[in-house]
């Protein structure tokens, strides 16, 4: 195939260049595959027990205040060897104890 002058001095040849059929079969693929991955991880169970840095991150708190919570019996907890986790559905009925309704909070 004979070399076009532009195809020199680009680099680029016409076997090379993407063209809109290209976009749109590729924008398909992504989109179906994309779709794939979200129906694997609607299916997954969410990760059940949480390690303290976890909870911490998740309620934005210092690692004493977390220590108080296990003390005062505020929050469950279980200790294998030396690291403690949490029940995520232990955390989640916390939250839901403590919700405050808008007319009982004035």
């Amino acid at each position: 195939m004979k070399e076009t002058r532009e195809a020199r001095r680009t680099g680029i040849n016409r076997d090379q260049l993407i063209t809109i059929d290209d976009l749109e079969t590729f924008r398909e693929k992504l989109l179906n595959d994309l779709n794939l991955l979200l129906k694997e991880a609607q299916n997954q169970p969410s990760k059940r027990w949480l390690k303290s840095a976890e909870v911490r991150r998740i309620l934005d708190i210092a690692p004493g205040t977390l220590q108080s919570m296990r003390d005062s019996g505020v929050i469950k907890f279980m200790k294998i060897g030396g690291t403690l986790y949490y029940d995520q559905g232990d955390i989640e009925v916390m939250f839901e104890k403590n919700k405050v309704d808008n007319d009982r909070a004035r």
